[in-house]
């Protein structure tokens, strides 16, 4: 494989995808926000801010100049706030080369034109969608990082770049699968953000088993129905990038979504709860664009309702608790 892949952002997940990448055999440079942490990520192998307890191999390097970052690189892995994503990919765009493969790792749903991450990419960048891929999953960052087992779908519509992202990310202990069905992997990724907010409220609440898994598999469906509604394989949602993210990210207390949630749960308002965690939820945001998208698509997302009326509204969880129980019956069902 020719050229080196840059990442752009120094998060946790980003580092730890630039780790992955590096013991794939590919040269890695991440483009951080600060430069401080560019010239310790070099000069140290370690990442001051996130993951700082794990070193990353020489094949990593760091840079806090946007040009040296992405100029050459074949494939360019953006892993910023999703609702940062349109600003700093037009600055970025310059620099890109004229066949890099664009790979997303952003979960989220963007406020105010409700456009998924890859569609925002295509827009900004004025790239089709052919080179656009998209990796999720349940990938908790901390875990993969520590090179425990994983698993993540790589998602697009050019078989040949879905093929040289996994061949990119392959390594001992991070299995990639590919995917053609990159609308079901987005939403799968995104709203499990907001399920994960709602399990984190049931979990500080003193809920039980029952209530979370209630939770988890309804949910599911919330997320299934959207997917359906805007052309995804129903399929989809049972796998990694469906079923697979949404189990990890409401049972693992390193997912900052339920750890968010968590906080509001206690009773802290949405401040507080930012300060606490000093992490981006993309599920607070983004269940606002969420909501939207449903509603224009004439999709029920009651669970997004309430999480929304809590986050934006300062509804008491009680309230949205029984506003959820109180729905009129209807039977089981994803449609």
């Amino acid at each position: 494989m020719s050229g080196h892949v840059a990442v752009l952002g120094a998060g946790s997940w980003g580092t730890a995808f630039a780790k992955i990448l590096a013991d794939a055999g590919r040269d890695v440079t991440i483009l951080a926000r600060r430069r401080a942490v560019a010239d310790a990520i070099r000069t140290s192998r370690r990442n001051p801010d996130y993951l700082s307890d794990v070193r990353l191999p020489d094949r990593v390097t760091a840079t806090g100049d946007a040009e040296e970052a992405i100029v050459g690189a074949e494939v360019v892995v953006l892993s910023v706030p999703s609702q940062t994503l349109r600003g700093n990919l037009a600055d970025w765009t310059p620099y890109l080369d004229a066949d890099a493969t664009l790979v997303s790792l952003m979960k989220g749903i963007e406020l105010g034109t409700t456009k998924r991450m890859s569609q925002v990419i295509m827009e900004t960048a004025g790239v089709p969608a052919d080179r656009v891929v998209v990796v999720s999953g349940p990938n908790l960052a901390p875990e993969i990082a520590a090179e425990q087992p994983a698993a993540t779908v790589v998602a697009g519509t050019d078989s040949r770049r879905t093929a040289l992202v996994q061949a990119s990310i392959r390594t001992p202990y991070f299995r990639p699968y590919t995917n053609d069905d990159v609308v079901g992997c987005e939403l799968g990724g995104a709203v499990k953000n907001v399920i994960a907010l709602a399990y984190g409220i049931a979990t500080a609440m003193g809920f039980g088993d029952n209530t979370r898994a209630m939770l988890m598999t309804r949910g599911l469906a919330e997320t299934a129905r959207l997917g359906v509604a805007l052309g995804a394989d129903p399929i989809t949602f049972a796998g990694l990038a469906g079923m697979g993210d949404l189990v990890a990210s409401c049972s693992s207390p390193l997912a900052r979504n339920r750890t968010f949630g968590e906080h509001l749960g206690r009773g802290e308002t949405l401040e507080q709860a930012q300060a606490a965690t000093r992490q981006t939820a993309e599920g607070v945001k983004s269940c606002l664009s969420i909501r939207d998208l449903a509603r224009a698509n004439g999709v029920e997302m009651p669970i997004t309702e309430q999480i929304e009326r809590i986050c934006h509204e300062g509804m008491d969880p009680r309230l949205a608790v029984d506003a959820l129980m109180s729905r009129t019956a209807k039977p089981e069902s994803y449609e």
